[in-house]
C-alpha cells in the first residue's frame, strides 16, 4: 500500500461503502489493523458525523460513513457480506489484524483448494477474509 497512490486511479470498479457506528474510530482501527491510508478530507454532517471517508487498503479503495437512521442508513454487518483481501504475505496481514483487535471467525490455515485462508470480524461488525493464493497461483497473478 502506498500513501502516494493516485486517488483517481483507485476510484473505479466496485468499491465497498460501509456504514459503521463510529466511522472515525473505524478509520483509526483500519490504520492499525490493515495499514489503511486516508485519502482526502473527511466530509462531515452539521452534527459532526462522517458522511464520507475514503481509505486505501492494499491498493484498493474502501469508503466509510456513520449511520444516518433518519435517512434510512443503518450499520453494515459482516453477516451481509465479507471483504476479502488477496495477499501474498498472509501471516503479516493476519497477525497485524488479530493483534489490533479483530476476532477470529475461522483460523488462517491451508485449505483444501490449496490457498491459505481465514476470516476475522472487526470491532465494527465487518468480516474480513484473508486469502493467500498458493505459490503457483501467485506466479500467475
Amino acid at each position: 500500500m502506498s500513501a502516494t497512490s493516485d486517488y483517481r486511479g483507485l476510484m473505479h470498479g466496485v468499491i465497498p461503502y460501509a456504514t459503521v457506528d463510529g466511522a472515525d474510530r473505524a478509520i483509526e482501527f483500519y490504520r492499525r489493523a490493515f495499514g489503511a491510508v486516508l485519502h482526502g478530507d473527511i466530509t462531515r454532517s452539521d452534527d459532526g458525523r462522517v458522511l464520507n471517508a475514503a481509505i486505501e487498503i492494499d491498493n484498493g479503495m474502501f469508503m466509510l460513513m456513520d449511520p444516518f437512521p433518519e435517512h434510512g442508513s443503518q450499520p453494515s454487518t459482516g453477516s451481509n457480506f465479507v471483504l476479502q483481501l488477496v495477499i501474498s504475505d498472509g501471516d503479516l496481514w493476519w497477525n497485524r489484524a488479530v493483534a489490533a483487535g479483530c476476532a477470529v471467525v475461522s483460523p488462517f490455515k491451508l485449505e483444501f483448494w490449496g490457498d491459505r485462508y481465514g476470516r476475522v470480524r472487526d470491532p465494527f461488525g465487518l468480516e474480513w477474509a484473508f486469502n493467500e493464493p498458493a505459490l503457483e497461483k501467485q506466479q500467475r497473478l
